[in-house]
């Protein structure tokens, strides 16, 4: 009985050892590499770190009244750089819309205009007993959909307005009665909750070079406007606060606007090294453009308003690091000491989580009390809530289905299109434009050249096929990380190497049979790559969040930590590209003097982008490209997944086509181009967009290279990339 099983095991061995399924992993068990999920946001994370350590070194050599004075003048000129430039002011056009009558109070329900026909919700509590003129607190309030109509909201505003201010809340942008994205039918916004309606208009306004925050700061701004035209308003004691999203509001508007006096944000400041180091950046109106990478951290919006009262309100267990508020409070209070102003600001914390607490509301009242000159009863009150009925502003309870008007999207769109009739004008002069056009993708992209020399690639495995071999590696990427790849050989190599990219994985089209298998067995050698946040590389989907139903997901860190360092994930990966390129170009079993490249999807930018900046292409196909960035600033709506490649600023330079036209005389194919929204684009709108890139090819005497074409029912991809390889 042993000789048969001994018998059965040596026959079975081999059996076994060729059967066994192929892993196309190739950092399996590498303990370096095993948070390869997070490894986008670490190496965000070591690029903020830098600016971060720049501006703490430069902060701590500031010693005198002078040394700040100079640097407030400094922060003073960033902010505004990067949030600017403000609309001018035009008319309020303010009115109100209904009074509610009180015992203590009464409401006045107003709409004002802080742009033209871009109207905002408030309501004003009026104290009843008012002796001449008093002071006024605006109310900002946290993502809360019903904003400052919540009973948390509420509590405060009416323990002010008992103490005798004089309270103007107002509703945020994508708050209360001003969703961006409502629909009628569906009695609620298309997007979804306060944040994402944020995050959603605010990627379409980094688009443009700008940001959500300079429609938000404005939009407080106008309301000081406003409390300037009341008579019953001490226009020389004005004070802001508000909790979470509201105490960013809050924080930027009194660093922005003079004429507010005292300022107290609550369960938002933090700082940005503890930021990154645990939730991460926040929403679009939390990130300004650039704004680390010009070296701003939240302590400059109190310093750049010293010695003016402030007032850090926070709580133990926010999600907003208490540790980074200590670490501020430590900062700020070194400047208001050397500007002789100690008592002017402080921070008070309560042990709770990320929301408000009774200790921390009397806390504020105390504050605006002291410091807007109107002393009295600073304990907390139980308060009679109004209704909603009587907070309701507009006759629908909507701006967009009351009077309509503008929203961010519209007015953003007017923005981009001068950037469009820009570009447009550019165009004419084809040969200058595109020729200035590499140099500027290169800084807005943040593109870093890797020079001509890659570290040597770690082997990790090999799969014996029909015909050729399947060969694991990686090489050193930009950061701390790896680029894992696929090299496939035929038996025999008569044609040039492949690089193919697709953002499903390196392995995706790699099986018996499939795409990639067509290439080597016609000789081409082919790698298959993971782009960092691909494949193996693969975001960890963690604080991710859905827009409404198609539009896709959203993540703080993924979209909005490259617009405050002022990269790209598209500068990153077309670095990376390179880097495959000259690890090609020094085998010996292969000429690389000409390389091809394929990309897919997400990864078609990347590849049009290092295409045009090294000139390492010969030919290159794009499949399912987006048309252009165009398209997602000028409709309403798109799929988010086309923000995973976002490039700040793009269109400040140029466009996807515009590089497009750059590449000629080299070969380009384009199948099945991609609007917005992810949809197959229209002949008419390929015909527009793509009208300097056939101009371009026309110019060079190469009109026959580029090819821009829709697949058909009965075609198969391997019918077209035959033509390309021709």
């Amino acid at each position: 009985m042993k000789k048969i099983y001994i018998i059965i095991l040596i026959i079975s061995a081999p059996t076994l050892l060729f059967s066994q399924k192929e892993n196309f992993n190739v950092i399996d068990h590498w303990l370096k590499y095993s948070d390869a999920k997070n490894a986008l946001y670490h190496y965000y994370a070591e690029e903020a770190f830098q600016f971060l350590d720049k501006r703490d070194a430069e902060v701590s050599k500031l010693s005198t009244k002078v040394d700040w004075e100079k640097r407030q003048r400094k922060i003073r000129k960033t902010l505004f750089d990067i949030v600017g430039p403000f609309p001018q002011k035009t008319p309020l056009n303010a009115r109100i819309t209904g009074v509610v009558k009180k015992d203590d109070y009464r409401l006045e329900k107003i709409i004002f205009e802080s742009q033209p026909k871009f109207y905002v919700t408030a309501a004003m509590f009026i104290p009843n007993k008012l002796k001449g003129k008093a002071p006024a607190i605006i109310y900002v309030s946290g993502h809360a959909k019903d904003a400052f109509r919540t009973s948390d909201y509420q509590h405060l505003c009416i323990n002010l307005v008992k103490k005798g201010f004089i309270v103007f809340a107002f509703d945020p942008i994508g708050q209360g009665e001003r969703l961006q994205y409502f629909d009628s039918e569906l009695g609620k916004s298309r997007i979804g909750i306060p944040t994402s309606e944020h995050s959603y208009s605010g990627m379409q306004c980094f688009l443009t070079g700008s940001s959500l925050a300079r429609y938000m700061i404005w939009d407080g701004i106008r309301a000081v406007d406003y409390l300037l035209t009341r008579p019953e308003v001490d226009t020389k004691h004005i004070g802001i606060t508000g909790r979470s999203g509201g105490g960013t509001q809050s924080a930027y508007i009194a660093a922005f606007d003079d004429r507010i006096p005292a300022t107290a944000p609550e369960c938002y400041i933090t700082n940005m090294r503890r930021l990154w180091e645990s939730v991460g950046p926040q929403d679009a109106e939390q990130s300004f453009y650039h704004g680390l990478a010009k070296g701003i951290d939240f302590a400059d919006l109190f310093e750049v308003r010293a010695p003016k009262p402030a007032l850090q309100i926070t709580t133990t267990r926010d999600f907003f690091s208490i540790q980074g508020a200590i670490e501020t409070e430590k900062e700020v209070k070194k400047v208001y000491s050397i500007l002789n102003a100690e008592e002017k600001f402080y921070r008070v914390e309560d042990n709770a989580p990320h929301g408000v607490t009774k200790k921390n509301r009397e806390a504020c009242y105390a504050f605006f009390q002291k410091h807007l000159s109107l002393p009295g009863d600073s304990e907390d009150h139980e308060v009679k809530y109004l209704t909603a009925d009587e907070l309701q502003i507009t006759e629908t309870g909507q701006v967009a289905s009351s009077i309509g008007g503008e929203t961010v999207f519209s007015l953003n769109k007017k923005e981009a299109q001068k950037l469009v009739d820009k570009l447009n004008q550019l165009r004419k002069n084809p040969d200058k434009h595109l020729k200035n056009i590499v140099e500027a993708a290169k800084k807005i992209t943040g593109y870093k050249t890797p020079g001509n020399v890659v570290e040597e690639a770690v082997f990790t495995g090999r799969y014996q096929r029909n015909g050729y071999v399947i060969e694991k590696y990686f090489i050193k990427g930009e950061g701390d990380y790896p680029i894992p790849f696929l090299l496939l050989l035929p038996k025999k190599i008569t044609g040039p190497p492949i690089i193919y990219l697709n953002p499903e994985g390196k392995s995706a089209r790699a099986s018996v049979g499939d795409e990639i298998e067509w290439f080597v067995l016609k000789g081409h050698p082919v790698l298959s790559a993971d782009l960092i946040g691909y494949g193996e590389m693969k975001q960890a989907y963690t604080n991710w969040t859905k827009f409404g139903s198609g539009l896709g997901y959203y993540s703080y860190i993924h979209w909005f930590s490259p617009v405050l360092i002022g990269k790209s994930i598209v500068g990153i990966h077309s670095a990376d590209i390179q880097r495959l390129v000259l690890y090609l170009k020094q085998q010996s079993n292969f000429n690389a003097d000409k390389i091809y490249a394929i990309a897919r999807g997400n990864n078609c930018s990347a590849l049009l982008h290092v295409a045009v900046f090294e000139k390492g292409f010969s030919k290159i196909a794009l499949i399912e490209p987006l048309i252009s960035y165009r398209s997602i600033v000028m409709n309403q709506y798109y799929h988010a997944d086309y923000m995973l490649p976002i490039i700040p600023g793009v269109l400040t330079a140029y466009d996807l086509p515009d590089l497009a036209a750059a590449f000629a005389p080299n070969k380009l194919l384009m199948v099945d181009v991609k609007n917005q929204l992810g949809n197959n684009a229209s002949d008419k709108v390929i015909e527009k967009d793509f009208t300097i890139i056939r101009t371009s090819f026309s110019k060079a005497k190469a009109d026959k290279n580029f090819y821009c074409i829709s697949m058909q029912p009965q075609e198969n991809i391997e019918y077209i990339y035959r033509k390309w390889l021709k």
